[in-house]
């Protein structure tokens, strides 16, 4: 019931339209059960006593006929064209709820979650919860109704065939039943089944340029298989299933034309039945067991957007572990000092990944963070915007726990360079502008050309209107960075993390990019992971992590002068790993 009042709120808007479907489903239904009763007139004696009368009852009954069905064209044009916008305008409603949730979602939930079966909750899903909307309370009101009235005529008609078709009728009701609890699991598996196909093509595509520079094609093409075959053999085992279901049904509908025949002959031959009453009784049958068969299918459609909805109410109430505190504050005027205080923690199910560290930072400092990699440099930098929440200690910017203030203020205050940086499908302008989206064509360009790319993107056909592609894919690997470096300029933070961004450029792009990175740590507190150490020489503080804590710190020739973890890693670079190993 819980789920079932979550659906009705999304009717709420949109009130109008459902009670105006409602009351076309009405006419509809009054229009279909009055139909056999007009053709009473043409057997009743008492209206009918020339050729003249019988005349003008035809053109009585026949205009009336007319007027009824272009009257019920309308109401059928409404609930087919009218009642799919409503269903449509639900879907977007769901649609747009489900997207707002996945952006307040935290990185845990993405660590635990693919990428493809999001997207099949998103668009495949909730286009049969649509279907349901719209179908469901129409075919139910109407075959409610329908049932309803064409039984009271029924029973008026002749009671005894009545109460028989009852009983066939609450068997059907059983099977029913029945079958359509062995129907939601299958429609559920189902839904598992195709999210699974989904995140396989994803996961290909986007890795489609290290399948084939690895020649990999049949080895995708072999999991798509497996998991296509899997979903596959769930669509065969629920097509089984409704064959059951429909068969079965179909078989009792067959039993109620076969009771109606059988006991209305008997019932004629004891003269208790007229062959006219019979002939209108029959009409009716057809206006009885039509809804029925609406409401069977309507069992499969149910199933389909219940689970549907159900797997998005599940992603609905899942909770952001990364929220505002209740009497969050703004970060405002920030200077940038960084304090981390006995700061510990671990991802789920592994073990601690930073124990107890501590770290001081002042305002417009150049701290630089290595160690071997899973040391928890990119974790210690991840804390900071609050990406994930510490186990136990705090990070403070400025004296302030970052639990305690806003989250758009605290990432407003940081910019982020990343050795894998993510270009948005779209033009340059799009991709720079992204660090301030209201930013003017004077300011965007300004951040180019301190990102050393503008000469680059003028050099294009069209500029700053230039499209990069997926993922940038029409770029390289320097021209990537420079477009995040641009990025994060016009952003203009007090704070700058600085995650491995020259790691994997060659030399050259390297030079370029370091100059750009120079420039914007300026009067800036800046965080930088690196391995390559050529880059950090000059940052005021290097800290070596190892073993989930800080080995050493100094600056640069004290760590020398120690001659152990630091300067073991930067002998490997500089001297040569040959020598070392000698």
């Amino acid at each position: 019931m819980s789920i079932f009042r979550r659906f009705i709120r999304y009717y709420k808007p949109y009130q109008g339209l459902f009670y105006m479907d409602l009351f076309c489903a009405v006419l509809v239904s009054v229009i279909d059960l009055v139909f056999p009763q007009l053709l009473k007139l043409f057997t009743k004696d008492d209206f009918i006593r020339s050729p003249e009368d019988y005349l003008n009852i035809i053109a009585f009954v026949g205009g009336g006929m007319i007027v009824m069905y272009i009257i019920r064209y309308g109401c059928l044009y409404y609930i087919t064209s009218w009642g799919h916008v409503m269903g449509a305008y639900m879907e977007s409603d769901m649609r747009q709820d489900l997207f707002d949730h996945y952006q307040r979602l935290s990185f845990s939930y993405y660590d635990k979650n693919n990428t493809g079966e999001m997207m099949s909750k998103l668009v495949s899903d909730l286009f049969d919860i649509s279907e349901l909307a719209h179908h469901g309370p129409e075919n139910l009101f109407i075959s409610t109704l329908k049932i309803l009235g064409s039984f009271t005529i029924l029973m008026l008609i002749n009671v005894q065939m009545t109460l028989i078709l009852l009983c066939i009728t609450i068997i059907m009701v059983i099977f029913t039943i029945y079958q359509n609890k062995k129907m939601h699991a299958v429609f559920m598996d189902n839904r598992k089944k195709i999210a699974s196909v989904n995140s396989q093509v994803q996961d290909t595509l986007a890795g489609i340029r290290v399948v084939k520079s690895f020649g990999n094609e049949e080895l995708e093409r072999e999991k798509f298989c497996n998991s296509n075959r899997e979903f596959l053999n769930s669509k065969v085992a629920s097509y089984k299933m409704m064959g059951i279901f429909h068969a079965g049904n179909s078989f009792f509908q067959g039993l109620l034309y076969i009771s109606v025949l059988l006991s209305g002959g008997f019932f004629i031959a004891d003269g208790s039945l007229q062959v006219t009453d019979l002939a209108i009784y029959a009409l009716y049958i057809g206006i009885f067991i039509s809804p029925l068969d609406v409401l069977i299918n309507l069992t499969e459609s149910f199933q389909k957007g219940y689970s549907g909805f159900k797997r998005f109410i599940e992603v609905v109430d899942s909770h952001p572990e990364i929220l505002d505190k209740k009497n969050a504050v703004s970060l405002n005027n920030v200077r940038g000092q960084i304090t981390y205080k006995n700061v510990s923690f671990q991802y789920t199910s592994t073990s601690e990944v930073l124990s107890k560290v501590n770290i001081s930072i002042d305002a417009g400092k150049r701290v630089a963070l290595v160690g071997p990699s899973g040391g928890g440099k990119t974790t210690l930098c991840s804390l900071l915007p609050r990406f994930y929440d510490v186990i136990s200690g705090a990070v403070m910017i400025d004296g302030l726990d970052v639990r305690d203030v806003t989250l758009k203020s605290l990432r407003n205050a940081i910019g982020i360079v990343q050795q894998d940086a993510y270009i948005f499908a779209g033009s340059v302008r799009d991709n720079i502008s992204y660090g301030k989206p209201d930013a003017t064509d004077e300011e965007i360009i300004e951040a180019a050309q301190n990102a050393n790319i503008h000469e680059f993107i003028m050099s294009l056909a069209d500029g700053y209107n230039s499209y990069v592609g997926e993922r940038g894919t029409r770029l390289s690997g320097g021209q990537k960075q420079r477009l995040a470096i641009a990025r994060v300029f016009l952003k203009n933070p007090k704070i700058l993390i600085l995650d491995e961004a020259t790691s994997a450029l060659d030399n050259e792009s390297e030079r370029y990019i370091q100059a750009s990175l120079d420039k914007l740590s300026k009067n800036r507190t800046t965080i930088i992971v690196a391995h390559r150490l050529s880059t950090i020489r000059n940052a005021d503080e290097i800290i070596v992590i190892n073993n989930n804590s800080i080995q050493e710190r100094g600056n640069h020739e004290e760590l020398l002068a120690q001659n152990s973890l630091y300067a073991k890693y930067y002998n490997m670079q500089f001297v040569g790993i040959d020598e070392m190993i000698d």
